[in-house]
């Protein structure tokens, strides 16, 4: 058969991959200049940085098995993590039960409450029965409100937003499975990262499927599926000389976000109310060349209104800087409406509003020891997931025949990520090949 691939991302990849390994004639279509979507990377004194933080955990399989395939299994490095939280005009170390335990802006008796709650959730295997119920409603009632307001409320509200009350319970459940997931019998975390980059990954799968016969071409959007008698049949693409063609496929996987699937092919008012009951909350990530560390902690939480990023993430507080010629790399990461102001800043506007905040973590800290800077804007970060979900998740056999979806959408209960992109678009795949 031949196969169209709508985006060269890591399920759109990693689906391709699978396409060629079974002998059919499979081509990508990507309109960036690059491969590897959200976890694409940009040039960094010399090595390749993610234009959003990534990293691993140790319970992520679907991506190890698919870097041992591909025999770079063994770029993979397992480094001890470190976490903070910044509330109360304070940093507190949070890796740890010890560091609980000293979380001093709760009280004892919240701090204990708190763990054994954590260790709840960790003894649930059944999200289904947190179907129902938000995220703020169930750890009110279990932790309490000032657990609630000191710490997880900052936290919901910094990722989604206004809609920070409407997040359901197993989304929140899925994030504590992970993380206690990949913590040792101490509570040590210990996180992945391949030496050289995601984008080992990602150019590894498409050497390969060129390799196999296929192809992966970039700066190529699509503009339109093509539909005959309700089945896909091809694609119209335009190309990097502004030139459009029409390409004949069998089975077309379209990996593109939702609120853009309705915009290249007609579809029935039921499924594109599915597509459209899922809202996308953007992201702005700032990138910072440093050359001196801010902290000495790789990831740090904000719960703090005030402060106009959610999270610091100090890369090099995981990985060596000598990897980026010697820079100390900080990402200022924010998750915002894709209209909101901040979204819609310029680089600089964006850097004078984040850079007064950074003597909160480090009193030394200069502007001169900003030596580059990079920002990254993305529209489709983080789907908001509401109640019952599972009951309104687009089916992956779209109502045209041929035609399927692979999204971050129809990631549930997990978080969206590129490990669960990539098993998703191998799933997919070996769905499509069995005749959907």
């Amino acid at each position: 058969m031949r196969i169209g691939v709508i985006g060269a991302g890591a399920a759109g990849l990693s689906a391709a991959y699978d396409f060629a390994r079974a002998g059919h004639g499979v081509t990508v279509y990507e309109a960036a200049p690059f491969v590897g979507g959200q976890a694409s990377t940009i040039e960094v004194g010399g090595g390749r940085l993610e234009r959003g933080y990534h990293h691993l955990f140790t319970s992520d399989n679907a991506i190890l098995e698919i870097m041992d395939e591909l025999g770079i299994g063994e770029s993979m490095r397992w480094i001890p993590s470190s976490v903070g939280i910044y509330t109360d005009h304070e940093v507190y170390r949070w890796s740890t039960p010890i560091d609980l335990l000293r979380f001093s802006a709760l009280s004892f008796r919240d701090r204990i409450r708190m763990g054994m709650v954590a260790k709840k959730l960790q003894r649930m295997k059944d999200w289904r029965a947190l179907e129902d119920i938000t995220a703020a409603e169930w750890i009110r009632e279990n932790a309490g409100a000032s657990i609630y307001a000191k710490v997880w409320e900052p936290l919901l509200r910094g990722k989604f937003g206004d809609r920070f009350e409407s997040v359901a319970m197993p989304w929140f459940w899925s994030k504590i499975q992970t993380r206690f997931a990949s913590r040792d019998r101490l509570g040590r975390e210990k996180l992945g990262y391949p030496i050289n980059s995601f984008d080992e990954v990602f150019e590894t799968l498409e050497e390969r499927i060129k390799s196999m016969g296929g192809q992966v071409y970039l700066e190529t959007p699509v503009t339109n599926v093509l539909v005959e008698d309700g089945a896909a049949t091809g694609l119209r693409v335009k190309h990097p000389d502004g030139t459009e063609t029409e390409e004949n496929f069998d089975l077309i996987l379209s990996t593109v976000p939702s609120f853009a699937f309705p915009k290249l092919v007609d579809l029935p008012e039921t499924y594109l109310k599915k597509l459209g009951a899922v809202e996308y909350m953007g992201a702005v990530v700032m990138i910072l060349e440093m050359t001196h560390p801010l902290t000495d902690v790789y990831w740090m939480n904000i719960a703090d209104h005030e402060v106009p990023f959610l999270g610091l993430i100090e890369h090099t507080n995981l990985m060596p800087k000598e990897l980026y010629g010697g820079s100390n790399v900080l990402y200022l990461t924010n998750y915002v409406e894709r209209q909101s102001e901040l979204f819609l800043m310029s680089d600089e506007e964006l850097l004078e509003v984040y850079a007064p905040w950074l003597p909160r973590f480090n009193p030394a800290f200069e502007r001169s020891w900003i030596t580059r800077v990079h920002v990254n804007r993305v529209s489709a970060a983080q789907p908001v997931i509401g109640t019952n979900y599972s009951q309104h998740i687009p089916e992956h056999q779209t109502p045209v025949s041929k035609l399927f979806l692979a999204n971050t959408t129809q990631i549930y209960p997990e978080d969206r990520g590129t490990n669960y992109s990539i098993q998703m678009g191998r799933e997919i795949a070996a769905t499509m090949l069995r005749g959907g």
